[in-house]
């Protein structure tokens, strides 16, 4: 194989990287339950997204909280 067939142009990354960065966003959607959860949780506990994504496996404090400020956003 001849190095240029190795080599992988800045523009072939950067597609790459946005195609993974909308893949990225498409997965944090959240379920009815989940939502459910997180409202309730919320209500408990405030803006303490560390133990909330600990009740739901497989979410990060950090797409709760981000779920959390795009529903308040929207519903004013």
């Amino acid at each position: 194989m001849a190095d240029s067939d190795q080599l992988i142009s800045s523009s072939d990354y950067t597609t790459s990287y946005s195609q993974g960065k909308i893949l990225k966003e498409a997965e944090t959607e959240f379920s009815e339950d989940e939502e459910e959860l997180i409202i309730r949780m919320y209500n408990l506990l405030g803006e303490r997204w560390s133990l909330i994504a600990g009740r739901i496996p497989g979410r990060t404090a950090e797409e709760i909280e981000k779920y959390w400020n795009t529903r308040s956003s929207t519903s004013q």
